[in-house]
C-alpha cells in the first residue's frame, strides 16, 4: 500500500474517503462500497480498504454521504415494539436484505403510541432516508401527511390497503380472525370467546374478523370477550382464561390474539384440570416459538414474518431505484396450523 501521509479534510482534521482509497490502493468508489458493506467488491480489495480505514481511524462520514449523494444511506424502520418477537423476526429480515446493499438501518420504537410514531417519522424525515418502512395504517393524520409530502419511498407492513400511491406488503387479519372462527365452529364449538390484550389496530381487526364469522352463524356473545390494554405476556393469558372461566364457565372455544396468552392459558388448565380441547379448544395467533412444543400443542395461526420483512425491503428497493414495481400490494396470506388444542 502506498506510505504518503493521508490527507485529512480542513474543517475537522479527520481522514478523509480519499485518504482511504490512496492508502489502499484503490479506488475511492470502491473504497465506498467497502465501506458500505455493497457485497460487490472482490475480497482482497474489502481487506485492503478496511485495514486502510483501520489504520486511519477512519469513520463514515453520513452527512457528506447525504450530500454527495442526495440521499442519507439510511432506511428508517418504525415498529411498535422491540419486546414482540413478531417484530424482532420482522426486523432481521429487513437487516439481512438491506444491510448487503450498504443501508443503515434506523430502528425506532413507538411502543404502540400514535404521537410517539409522529415524533419518530417527523425526526427522521427531518434528515431524509432513502426509505421508510412503517407498520401497519393506524397513525395520526399529521405522521400520514409528513410521509406523504416527504417524496421518500415508504412502504407499510402487516396489514394491507388498496389505495392510491400506498405500497404494502402483509396479511389480512381480519380474514385470519374468521378463519379461526370458522375452525371452532366447525369442531362443534358454539360458545366461542374472543381474548386479547395490547389492542392495537392489528389485534382489533382479528378480532372483528373473528366477531362477523360467528354473527353469521348466529353465535356471537358479546359476553365472551375478554379485552385488555396491558402488553401480552404469558402470565395475563393465565388470568386472562381464569376470569373467562369464571364469569362464563359453560364457554368451549377460545381465540386468543396472541400465542402467548393462549400458552398461558394452556398452563393455567393444566393446573385446574380442565382438558383441552375436549372441554375448552384454544386457539392461538403468530405461531410463536413454544406453540409446536406445548403440552398439548397449540394450534394457531402463522404468520410470515420474516417473508413480510425480505419483500417489504425488496420492494423498497426498487422503490429507491426507481424500478417498476409488479404490485404495490403484496398479499403474502396466513396458515391456520391445526394440531392439538383445537
Amino acid at each position: 500500500m502506498a506510505t504518503s501521509t493521508p490527507r485529512k479534510t480542513r474543517s475537522t482534521g479527520r481522514p478523509t474517503l480519499d485518504a482511504v482509497a490512496e492508502l489502499a490502493g484503490v479506488s475511492s468508489i470502491t473504497a465506498s462500497r467497502v465501506l458500505r458493506g455493497v457485497g460487490s467488491v472482490g475480497p482482497e480489495y474489502v481487506q485492503r480498504v478496511k485495514a486502510a480505514a483501520a489504520e486511519l481511524h477512519y469513520v463514515t462520514n453520513p452527512a457528506a454521504r447525504a450530500l454527495a449523494s442526495s440521499r442519507s444511506g439510511s432506511v428508517a424502520v418504525v415498529i411498535p415494539s422491540l419486546s414482540n418477537t413478531v417484530f424482532v423476526d420482522v426486523l432481521e429480515s429487513i437487516h439481512n436484505v438491506l444491510r448487503p446493499r450498504g443501508y443503515e438501518i434506523l430502528i425506532g420504537n413507538s411502543h404502540y403510541s400514535r404521537n410517539a410514531e409522529e415524533d419518530l417519522i417527523r425526526h427522521y424525515l427531518a434528515s431524509p432516508p432513502s426509505g421508510l418502512i412503517v407498520t401497519g395504517f393506524d397513525r395520526t393524520e399529521s405522521a400520514r401527511r409528513l410521509i406523504e409530502a416527504s417524496g421518500v419511498p415508504c412502504v407499510h407492513i402487516m396489514e394491507l390497503e388498496k389505495a392510491e400511491g400506498v405500497h404494502c406488503v402483509g396479511f389480512s387479519q381480519a380474514r385470519a380472525g374468521e378463519a379461526v372462527a370458522d375452525h371452532l365452529i366447525a369442531r362443534g364449538c358454539r360458545r366461542n370467546a374472543f381474548v386479547a390484550a395490547q389492542l392495537d389496530s392489528r389485534m382489533m381487526q382479528r378480532g372483528e374478523g373473528f366477531r362477523e364469522a360467528l354473527r353469521r352463524k348466529g353465535l356471537y356473545d358479546p359476553e365472551l370477550e375478554v379485552l385488555t390494554p396491558a402488553p401480552s405476556s404469558i402470565g395475563l393469558g393465565c388470568d386472562l382464561f381464569r376470569q373467562l372461566l369464571q364469569r362464563r364457565p359453560d364457554v368451549d372455544g377460545i381465540f386468543f390474539g396472541n400465542d402467548d396468552l393462549a400458552q398461558g392459558a394452556l398452563f393455567e388448565a393444566r393446573r385446574q384440570g380442565i382438558d383441552i380441547p375436549d372441554q375448552v379448544a384454544i386457539v392461538g395467533f403468530n405461531d410463536l416459538a413454544g406453540a409446536a412444543d406445548c403440552v398439548p400443542r397449540l394450534t394457531t395461526v402463522r404468520t410470515p414474518r420474516a417473508e413480510v420483512g425480505r419483500v417489504a425491503s425488496n420492494l423498497l428497493l426498487s422503490m429507491i431505484d426507481n424500478k417498476p414495481v409488479a404490485s404495490p400490494v403484496v398479499d403474502l396470506g396466513y396458515e391456520l396450523v391445526v394440531r392439538e388444542s383445537a
